[in-house]
């Protein structure tokens, strides 16, 4: 089964004059590296974006329970400072490796390809990147990943798809998360899922609550059949290339 992608913009490009300057051309070499390597070794990979606080690492706490028995999975993680969020991950049982990027606002590809040399990705069926919490720097870096995935929480305001626009129109899946307070703040699902998909039509959506489950499963669900799908396409292309 082929899953669309919607990375739709050249990746660290602006116009300057009717001349494209491409600012992060060595980045995106790097990205397609890691691209290629992935796909040799039928790994999934998912950059996990979000502003601060939106429950990134709780979601990969709770994905790593539920998926662990099932799959092979690690998570790299991007932070300012510290360690904690890998070892609250680690501590639900999987791999995982902080990347600190002492002040950056982002993860680039550079930094992923360096991590790889303490974090043994083979036989992975998935590898999450977990983005610095901003919806602004990271939108523009590519990371080598098969889909971007973005949460949106509760208590941010449903606003934030039109306010930082690029984020959602180079993701595949909008989560939003912390559902389990909907009901105590001024959050309106359906206008965030709207002004998403004015900015990306094709972007789908999952309500989910990390702390009540609720729609964890359809998240796991997702996630299963693009590692399937991954690994069917990679031995399609072996087959063509044979």
């Amino acid at each position: 089964m082929a899953f669309a992608k919607s990375n739709r913009l050249p990746v660290g490009a602006i116009q300057c004059d009717n001349t494209t300057l491409s600012l992060l051309k060595a980045n995106d070499f790097v990205a397609k590296g890691i691209r290629d390597k992935m796909s040799a070794q039928k790994t999934l990979v998912v950059n996990i974006t979000s502003s601060a606080g939106s429950g990134k690492t709780t979601l990969m706490q709770e994905t790593a329970r539920r998926l662990k028995e099932k799959i092979n999975m690690a998570v790299l993680v991007g932070d300012l400072e510290t360690e904690r969020d890998a070892i609250r991950i680690r501590e639900a049982g999987i791999p995982s490796l902080q990347i600190v990027t002492n002040g950056v606002c982002h993860l680039e590809a550079q930094m992923v390809l360096q991590a790889f040399e303490h974090l043994d990705t083979s036989g992975l069926d998935l590898l999450f990147i977990e983005n610095v919490g901003n919806l602004v720097c990271p939108a523009a870096f590519d990371l080598g990943e098969d889909y971007r995935v973005t949460l949106l929480a509760s208590t941010e305001g449903d606003d934030k798809p039109k306010k930082y626009p690029r984020m959602f129109l180079t993701s595949e899946l909008m989560l939003i998360s912390k559902a389990d307070l909907l009901p105590y703040i001024p959050f309106k699902v359906e206008n965030a899922i709207e002004d998403a998909r004015a900015v990306n039509p094709e972007i789908e959506t999952i309500t989910i609550s990390s702390t009540t489950g609720e729609g964890l499963e359809a998240w796991c669900d997702w996630l299963l059949e693009r590692i399937a799908a991954k690994k069917a396409e990679t031995v399609e292309s072996t087959a063509t290339y044979v």
